[in-house]
């Protein structure tokens, strides 16, 4: 919460120093010319990045396999462009990063590493190993042991339906 405060109150310092650094170097229109074209150039950016990360997000659907990928990819490409949208050279050299494939790469292993510490990821589609497998009669396809239906119910801690 603290370092979001932080990030609310020192960006926007940075990026004013800067602008004021960069107009006072090249001049004030010259300034505010290269702000425009970065942001004409980054919606531009961003809309093609956009379109292929939907176009790669409808193929992984249609190839029935999970689009984690296509996913993080989108998410970046959104916030990148939001910085690139926003006024100000610091945001928008993140924001050309995150709309940059290959850095997009780095950053995608980097949120991978940073979330699967806080994550369990589990794949419904297979079963453990060792775990019980089809039997004779068994009703369930394959014998898997989800729950697709949504038929399980709540019940409390000491149900003696549970195992010990």
């Amino acid at each position: 919460m603290a370092l979001l405060v932080a990030l609310f109150i020192v960006v926007p310092i940075v990026e004013l120093y800067l602008i004021i650094q960069v107009g006072q170097a090249i001049g004030v229109v010259p300034t505010l010319v290269l702000l425009l074209a970065d942001a004409i150039l980054g919606s531009l950016l961003l809309r093609q990045q956009g379109r292929s990360a939907w176009q790669r997000f409808n193929t992984a659907l249609n190839e029935r396999r999970f689009p984690a990928q296509e996913v993080a990819d989108g998410l970046m490409i959104a916030v990148g462009g939001t910085l690139l949208l926003t006024p100000g050279f610091v945001t928008d050299i993140f924001g050309l990063l995150l709309l940059i494939p290959p850095t997009r790469a780095v950053m995608r292993r980097l949120l991978r590493g940073f979330l699967g510490k806080r994550f369990l990821v589990v794949n419904i589609g297979s079963r453990v190993a060792g775990g019980p497998g089809p039997s004779a009669g068994d009703p369930r396809p394959n014998g898997r042991t989800y729950d697709f239906d949504g038929t399980a119910e709540e019940i409390d801690a000491d149900d003696p339906r549970l195992p010990g």
